[in-house]
């Protein structure tokens, strides 16, 4: 399917929820691109995408987050406006966020959660009457199956295991009867056994007339519970299936660039460096095999996969930002056991984490403040620190990186996002690092500021450091590896260079061991 093909599917019934041409962009740059899209009532509809694709954009409009977008969106067939997300619930949509501490209200009871949407729009009489909440809780818990009893409904929200939770959330949502349920990576703190009860809830759903919208990166999942899926690329629906899904044009269609429009070098392998960086043993997961991998001089080595795969795992535990549930790593031979990010730093480490906002910029420093701010030690005399030597330091890295700023004085918010992420990596490398750990290092950057960063991380290779690249897009990997290796639930898949490493058959390893 050619990416300027329609995608809507053609519905048989009017839709429980419609996008046409939905669009949507933050600070110049464009997040959501005419995305058109229609679920159809009592369908099951997977949405796929890498971190960056504009899932979370797409989520947050249809649930009267975000309300500046433009294009339009209807609910059973008549345009509506979403502007807040009480209006998206009024109108039938419910969200299960990901992060399921968002829905829970601690220090109300099992059944006060439960019917807490309830209790939130009650008028008039402002005291609750247990009596009642715990009835409509009971009949609530007993339509779903879920089989909780009286004592277990009474108990402070904060006694249940992770999985009740979930299900607790997703009980109150369909508690309302919604035309639409967006579930995001509904499954991604579960068990398989704790899985296998939220599928049969899903099922129950569709069956009931139910639309549901599942984001997750567990292909196995969507096989299975899905009627159709979506996949959403650089803001853009890039490809629609019904089942049997054709899951190597899937992740084609979520990973890869076609191959006429790749700006992909081979990878390839030179003389072998030295080891910088040895891991033996090393867990990433609980309850997955451990791993053993080396990091060379002179080398980019390209880690990919999908979410889930353990690769900020890996990058926190080498930045000594959180420990290795097992294992030994080695630095230059003798052990490396970093207890924090300092440790890191003085041992050469550095990193360049997923998230700059909540990771690596401070808000309202200027650019050659954030840059020093891992160095002041070296920049400081009697405590005190060298402005002179901090803003040389600063033009140092707007220069080397061709950061777009007035000067080393502004300020983060001024730039635009690929202007602070060039920030983000000036920082680490105004010190000459032994180990450069670049965590999703391209997400939100135009192709100049991804071609910009990817040069100046292959010539510290070529100065001797040793380069670890981690992202889930395949041709990021292959435009900057000299090798790549595939990893998946913690576990390595592949490890490969040359034509070891082709695009093929890394998308191939990727859909088998997810």
């Amino acid at each position: 399917m050619s990416p300027t093909d329609p995608v809507s599917a053609e519905p048989t019934a009017p839709a429980a929820v419609g996008l046409t041409d939905v669009s949507m962009a933050f600070g110049g740059k464009t997040v959501l691109a005419a995305v058109s899209l229609d679920i159809a009532p009592g369908s099951v509809v997977a949405l796929l995408g890498a971190n960056g694709a504009g899932k979370s954009t797409l989520i947050k409009i249809l649930s009267g987050v975000h309300t500046d977008h433009g294009g339009e969106v209807r609910v059973g067939g008549k345009p509506v406006a979403l502007n807040s997300p009480l209006a998206a619930r009024q109108l039938g949509i419910q969200t299960v966020h990901q992060r399921i501490s968002e829905g829970i209200v601690p220090g109300l009871t099992v059944a006060e959660n439960l019917v807490f949407e309830e209790l939130a729009q009650r008028r008039g009489n402002p005291f609750v009457n247990g009596g009642r909440v715990l009835a409509r809780a009971r009949e609530i818990q007993s339509s779903l199956g879920l089989g909780w009893s009286d004592s277990l409904l009474r108990k402070d929200v904060t006694e249940l295991g992770i999985s009740d939770r979930q299900l607790l959330i997703l009980a109150r949502a369909l508690a309302t009867r919604p035309r639409l349920l967006i579930l995001d990576e509904p499954t991604s703190a579960l068990s398989a056994a704790e899985a296998e009860r939220l599928f049969a809830l899903v099922e129950k759903m569709r069956d009931d007339g139910i639309a549901v919208l599942y984001v997750s990166h567990r292909l196995g999942e969507i096989d299975a519970l899905a009627d159709r899926l979506v996949v959403l690329r650089d803001g853009r629906l890039t490809e629609d299936q019904t089942k049997p899904f054709d899951w190597d044009a899937a992740l084609r269609a979520m990973l890869a660039q076609a191959q006429e429009t790749t700006t992909a070098r081979p990878v390839r392998q030179g003389d072998r460096g030295d080891v910088v960086l040895s891991l033996r043993g090393v867990r990433l997961l609980e309850g997955r095999a451990p791993l053993d991998l080396d990091l060379r001089t002179g080398e980019v080595t390209g880690v990919v996969g999908l979410l889930g795969a353990g690769k900020t795992e890996l990058a926190r535990g080498l930045f000594g930002a959180e420990p290795f549930p097992a294992g030994t790593v080695e630095l230059d031979g003798k052990p490396y056991e970093p207890r924090r990010p300092a440790d890191a730093i003085r041992g050469g480490i550095h990193l360049v984490p997923e998230d700059r906002h909540a990771d690596a910029l401070v808000p309202g420093w200027s650019v050659a403040q954030n840059i020093s701010l891992p160095f002041l030690t070296s920049l400081s005399r009697a405590g005190l620190v060298s402005r002179s030597r901090e803003d040389a330091q600063g033009r140092e890295a707007i220069d080397a990186l061709g950061v777009v700023a007035r000067d080393e004085h502004s300020t983060v918010e001024e730039l635009s996002g690929g202007n602070q992420q060039k920030v983000v990596v000036g920082r680490w490398l105004a010190k000459t690092p032994r180990v450069l750990i670049l965590d999703e290092p391209f997400r939100g950057v135009d192709i100049g500021a991804r071609r910009d960063i990817g040069r100046r991380a292959r010539a510290l290779a070529a100065e001797g450091a040793a380069v670890l690249v981690l992202s889930a897009d395949v041709d990021e990997i292959l435009e900057i590896a000299d090798r790549v290796v595939v990893l998946a639930a913690g576990e390595i898949h592949l490890d490969a260079y040359g034509e070891d490493a082709e695009r093929d058959r890394v998308i191939q390893t990727i859909a088998v061991s997810v």
